[in-house]
This record gives C-alpha cells, structure tokens and sequence, in this order.
C-alpha cells in the first residue's frame, strides 16, 4: 500500500507551510541563529529580573519602563540585523570597512580631548551625540575588526591606492609602495594608535582590543612573524604611556593608576579601639586609611569589596539548578550585576547548568564561525568573520572569567546579554555581517555543486576513474575557487 504525505487545507506539506516553512526559507547558518535567538532571549529575561537597583537609581523609573527600553533597544537590533543579514553583496561591507579606522581615530579623538565626552565610573568613554550616547569602545571593535579585514584583503591584492597616489607626486617617497612599508602604514599603524588613545581611558579595554585586533590580522594571513615585529612596538608604546602617567604624577592616562591600584587588595579592618577602618594594598604600600564609617569615601571603599564578593557569592548560592527566575539576592548589593556581572546573576538565578549554557553558546559561536571561514574563498569575508566571532566569544570568556574572580575587573560586558544600548546594537552589528557572510557562502557552494557534473557518472566509458574527478575538485575547493 502506498502511503501519502499528510496534507493541510491548502494542499501543501506540513514542512512547507507554517514554522517549519518559515526556518526552511531562512539562509544563512542557522546554528548562528539559533545563539543569537537563545542569547537575546536570555538578556530580554535578565534584565528584566536583574534592574532592581538600577530601577532604585533612576527615581521615577520602574522596573516596567527599564523592562520597556531594553525591548526597545533588542527590537532595534533585531532590525539591524536583518539590514545586514540582508546585503547580498560582500563588495558593499568591503566598501563601508574601509572607512572603519577613520570613523574609530575621530570617536577617540573626541573622547581623548573630552569633546562631549560623558564620564562614568570616573572614566569617559561615551560620547554625547545630542540624540543618544555612544560608547566608543563598543563602536571601535567592531569598527576596526572590520577595517582590518579590507586591509589585509587590500594588503594581499596590492590595491592600495592611496600609497601609489602619494609616490606618482613625490618621488622621493616611492619607497612606501614597498610590501613592508605597506604594512606598517595600512596595518600596524593603526592598531598602535587605536591602542595608545583606547589606553588614555580604560587600560584593559586597550590589552584587550589590541589583543583582538593581532589575533585578526593572524586569522587573516599575515605571517607570525611579521606580527612578531608589532608586538616589542605595542610593549614599547605601553612602557611609553606608564612613563607619562609616571612623570606627570598620574594627571595624563589616569586609568595606569587604576589598573594598577587593582593589582592590590582593599579590605575592612578594625583599629585597636574597635573603629572600622580601610586598609588599601596598592601597587606600591599598604596604607590604612581611617575614615567615617558614614562616609562617602568608606562607602566606596565598602563597594569596591562588596562587588566582587557579591558576585561570587551569586555564583556559590546558585548552585546546581539556581533560586529560579527572579529569585536573585545579590542584586540587591551588586550595583553592576545587570552589566559587569551578569554571568553571575544568571548563575545565582539558573543555576551551574545555565552557566554552563551560556559557555557552550559562545564556544558553539566560535565553531560554527571556524566552519565559514574555512568556506570562504575570500579573504576579506575570511579576516571578517574570523575576527568578529573570537570578538564575541573572547569578551564573553573574560566576562565569565572575571565573575569567577580569576581576574582583574576589567568592565566587559557579556555580549547580547548584559544591558547596554551601544553594546547591544554593535554585536547585533557583528552577528548581521556574520550571519550575511555565512548566507553568501552556503550560495556559493550550493551554486557550485549545481554547475558540477553528476557525482560518479562516467562520461568517459573508456575511463573508469573519469566520474570520481568531479569528487575531488569539491572537496578540495577547486569548483568552488572556478
């Protein structure tokens, strides 16, 4: 007996019509979309369980109305997506990547000479552009991720024009069109500078960025050992900035002091007389520091231990399987649990597995965009989503290795999830152009596997290993490559 398909009322499959249609239509790797389904979701839950302090600090403002901005800002990323998902051509991200470096070197500049820079934490890193704030660091990492990947495709086809430009006029400047000089101008340069002028505001921001930025330009072709002569340059560069702050007396790169004072332990005590006291270990002498308890100064002595702390008490306190949604304590201590430690709210809340959910997203992240890069047969899309993926699941894994207390504070925030409009919209920015990449990569095989011969057809009778070429040509690239 012969069985037929069920079919609905229209007369179409079930597979075909409905969800399953709809998933069926999206292009683009869908394990990718999977993550940033999961990831967005998680912050939409988050925030909302995790802003009762922030919702403390905002008078007149509800948990509702911050619940309200963050659908605002995530449904505003789900459409900036799609805009980048949508792009059929890489030529375009290849056009717009190459103003990337400008766009950072202006932001910073701005930030640097505080032209309407907004200070938080004591540090500027936004800037103030009357409609909304940006934060520059955000706008600068994927801005430069993606600057890089023109570069070093530029860098590889010899297509710097501007270089050639400046030779045809001054002559005596033709050594620039030499490879080495190339690199340096297009490449190296601009990671020292991008780096110099992250430092004047956030020390680890700069180790971090820098580390990402090399990591790309690796992941894109250069040679290890021309990186090897960036790297003495980047220490040289940092001793260069310590050495200025130094002499003059912690006025210029104030973050050095920062960086450096968290090296050390700050803790409460108690004096002969039973007073309580601060004791701070810094980077050069333990000094103690008698203050009112009901001090501003004791108070955010207290904080800078209570965070910390806090954090890792969120994380002992949930557990296997957490205190559930909205069953969170510590974030009535932790001023920053819905941004610096949202790792350890989610654990506190959802327990060790949701921990270790989280990981697998942004390790899962990071395999899917090794898969498309090695389908990538081109450079710049290569460098691109190469860069972007270790940029998502870099910060992640340092957020999370921070809440665990194996590190430095250092302000990351978890990518999609923490709150953070800037953020938020820059990472949607980074999964647009991956997602776009993967989509213009799954039509290039799909394409070439149509235009190839049937697989184990023998055109030639006389030649039985004829029909096996085909085979061979795809898996090693070469129908794709033609």
């Amino acid at each position: 007996m012969q069985m037929k398909e069920e079919t609905n009322n229209a007369g179409t499959s079930p597979k075909e019509g409905g969800i399953w249609g709809i998933i069926d239509r999206i292009q683009g790797d869908k394990v990718i979309w999977i993550i940033l389904s999961i990831l967005i979701l998680f912050s939409i839950v988050s925030i909302f369980s995790s802003t009762t302090l922030l919702a403390n600090e905002h008078r007149g403002t509800s948990r509702v109305d911050i619940f309200i901005d963050q659908l605002k800002i995530v449904l505003t990323g789900i459409i900036v997506i799609f805009v980048c998902y949508k792009i059929p051509y890489i030529k375009l991200f290849r056009i717009l990547s190459k103003y990337g470096f400008a766009v950072s070197l202006v932001l910073l500049t701005c930030l640097v000479l505080d032209i309407r820079a907004v200070e938080a934490n004591e540090a500027k890193r936004s800037l103030d552009l009357w409609v909304f704030d940006v934060h520059v660091y955000e706008v600068t990492k994927v801005a430069m991720i993606m600057y890089l990947a023109w570069a070093v495709h530029a860098f590889g086809n010899d297509s710097f024009r501007m270089v050639g430009r400046i030779a045809e006029k001054i002559p005596k400047l033709a050594f620039l069109e030499k490879p080495g000089w190339k690199l340096w101008i297009y490449i190296y340069i601009p990671i020292l500078t991008v780096c110099v002028l992250i430092f004047a505001g956030s020390a680890s921001s700069a180790l971090f960025i820098g580390g990402i930025m090399v990591l790309t330009i690796l992941a894109g072709g250069i040679k290890f050992r021309e990186i090897l002569k960036l790297l003495p340059l980047m220490a040289a560069a940092l001793a260069v900035c310590i050495f200025i702050w130094a002499v003059s007396g912690g006025k210029t790169f104030k973050r050095v002091g920062t960086a450096l004072s968290r090296t050390g332990l700050t803790e409460i005590v108690e004096n002969v007389t039973g007073r309580p006291v601060v004791s701070v270990k810094s980077y050069n002498d333990r000094t103690i520091l008698e203050l009112d308890p009901d001090s501003e100064e004791f108070n955010k002595a207290v904080d800078a231990i209570r965070q910390p702390e806090s954090a890792k008490i969120a994380i002992h306190e949930g557990g296997i399987f957490g205190k559930g949604p909205g069953g969170s304590t510590q974030k009535y201590t932790v001023a920053l649990i819905f941004s610096d430690y949202m790792y350890s709210f989610i654990v506190e809340e959802y327990g060790l597995w949701g921990g270790i959910l989280i990981i697998i997203l942004y390790i899962s992240l990071l395999a899917r965009a090794t898969i498309i890069v090695k389908c990538c047969d081109n450079v710049f899309a290569k460098t691109a989503v190469a860069g972007l993926s270790m940029l998502i699941t870099g910060q992640a894994l340092m957020h999370i290795y921070i809440n665990l207390d194996m590190g430095l504070l250092t302000g990351q925030t978890l990518p999609l999830i923490s709150h953070g409009k800037s953020s938020f919209l820059c990472f949607c920015v980074a999964f647009g152009i991956i997602l776009s990449i993967s989509k213009m990569t799954r039509a290039k095989i799909q394409k070439a596997t149509e235009k190839a011969k049937p697989i184990g057809m023998e055109p030639d009778p006389d030649d039985p290993q004829a029909g096996l070429q085909d085979l061979e040509d795809f898996e090693s690239g070469k129908i794709i490559q033609q």
